[in-house]
C-alpha cells in the first residue's frame, strides 16, 4: 500500500476550547508547574450547605454494593479497517471508544482521532497489541489514522479512516478504560477501590471515601513534575503504590477507582487559571456535598481538583473551583 507523506510539526496540537471545537494552538505537553496560590476573585465562591449529608459511614458494610465492574474494551472485528500493518476496530463505536493496533516496524507511532468539526487528540501507539482510545465528542464523524516518523517532524500516513459514529452508551467512554485511565479487573486501584467504598450507602459517599483517600495518600513530585516527557501516561497501580504523583497521576488514579465502581468519571487536561492541569469531573444522580467543597446536584458533571486538594487549603480550594470558570478543558478522556 503507497504511503503518503504528511509534514506534521509540532504533530501535538489541540484546541484551546471547552467542548470539542474552536481554534487550534499549540499547547505545553508538560505537567511541570508547581502549584500556584489560588486566586481568590476571578471565581463565584459556592456557599455551603447548612447541613453536610454527604459524609460516609466510618465502619462497617454500607447498603451500596461495592463489587467492581470493571468494563473491558472488545477489538472482535464486526467493523475493522486495516491494511497490512494498521488496524482500526470500531466494533463498539457506539460504547464510545475504538481499539487501534500497528504491527509494522515503526519504533514511533501516533494515532490521531478528528472529530469532525473539532480538533485532533494525538496519541502514541506502543507494542503490537491494541489500544482503547475514547471518543469523548459524541455522535458524528471522527476521522481515525495511525502514522509513522520518517524523520524530523515528518510523517507516513499509515492508515486513515472516517468512521460514523452514533452513541449508543452516553457514559459508556467515561466508564471504561483507556490509555490515559488505564485498568483492569486485576488492577490495584481496583481492589483499594472496593475496600474504599465498603462503607459507603450511595455514590456521593463512594466518592467522598475515594477523593479523601486520593487527596491524603499521594504526594506531589515536583521533580518529576518538572521533568515529565509530552505524551506522558500515568501507570495507576504503581502510583498508588509508592505514595507520589503528579496532576495526571491524581487525576488517573482517582478516575480508575471511581470507573471500577461504576460511577461515570471524565478525566480533563487544560488549564486551571494559567497552569497546565489535570483534573476529573463526575457524575452521579445523588444530591449533596464533598466535604462541603463540591456540589453535586444529581444532573451535571461535577469538577473536582485532587491535585489542588491534596496541596491546598480548604478556603483556597473553594475560591479557585468556585464555578469552575477557573478550568478550560482542552481534552477529556
Amino acid at each position: 500500500m503507497k504511503k503518503k507523506t504528511l509534514i506534521l510539526i509540532p504533530i501535538l496540537i489541540t484546541a484551546l476550547v471547552t467542548g470539542c471545537g474552536g481554534v487550534v494552538t499549540p499547547i505545553d505537553e508538560g505537567f511541570g508547574s508547581k502549584p500556584q496560590s489560588a486566586p481568590t476573585s476571578q471565581s463565584t465562591v459556592a456557599s455551603e450547605p447548612e447541613e453536610d449529608t454527604s459524609a460516609p459511614a466510618a465502619t462497617g458494610k454500607g447498603s451500596r454494593d461495592n463489587t467492581p465492574k470493571c468494563l473491558e474494551p472488545l477489538a472482535d472485528g464486526t467493523e475493522l479497517y486495516t491494511n497490512d500493518v494498521g488496524f482500526i476496530d470500531a466494533s463498539h463505536k457506539g460504547d464510545g471508544y475504538v481499539c487501534v493496533k500497528y504491527t509494522g516496524d515503526s519504533d514511533n507511532v501516533k494515532v490521531l482521532i478528528t472529530p469532525e468539526g473539532g480538533s485532533a487528540y494525538t496519541y502514541n501507539l506502543i507494542g503490537h497489541e491494541y489500544e482503547t482510545f475514547p471518543l469523548t465528542c459524541g455522535n458524528g464523524n471522527y476521522t481515525i489514522a495511525i502514522y509513522t516518523l520518517v524523520s524530523g517532524t515528518s510523517y507516513a500516513t499509515c492508515l486513515s479512516q472516517v468512521v460514523p459514529v452514533e452513541i449508543t452508551n452516553a457514559f459508556g467512554a467515561f466508564l471504561y478504560p483507556n490509555q490515559y485511565v488505564k485498568f483492569n479487573a486485576g488492577s490495584q486501584v481496583v481492589a483499594k477501590a472496593k475496600e474504599l467504598v465498603e462503607p459507603a450507602n450511595n455514590d456521593l459517599e463512594a466518592v467522598t471515601l475515594v477523593y479523601d483517600y486520593v487527596t491524603g495518600n499521594i504526594t506531589y513530585d515536583y521533580d518529576k513534575a518538572s521533568t515529565v516527557a509530552g505524551g506522558y501516561t500515568s501507570n495507576v497501580d504503581e502510583i498508588l503504590r509508592i505514595g507520589t504523583g503528579i496532576c495526571l497521576d491524581y487525576s488517573a488514579v482517582m478516575c480508575s477507582m471511581l470507573r471500577s465502581q461504576g460511577i461515570p468519571t471524565h478525566l480533563e487536561v487544560g488549564y486551571a487559571g494559567e497552569a497546565y492541569h489535570a483534573w476529573i469531573s463526575v457524575f452521579i444522580e445523588d444530591v449533596g456535598w464533598l466535604n462541603g467543597i463540591i456540589e453535586f446536584d444529581g444532573k451535571d458533571w461535577s469538577l473536582v481538583d485532587p491535585t489542588f486538594a491534596a496541596n491546598s487549603s480548604e478556603s483556597a480550594l473553594k475560591n479557585f473551583i468556585g464555578d469552575g470558570s477557573n478550568y478550560t478543558v482542552m481534552y477529556v478522556y
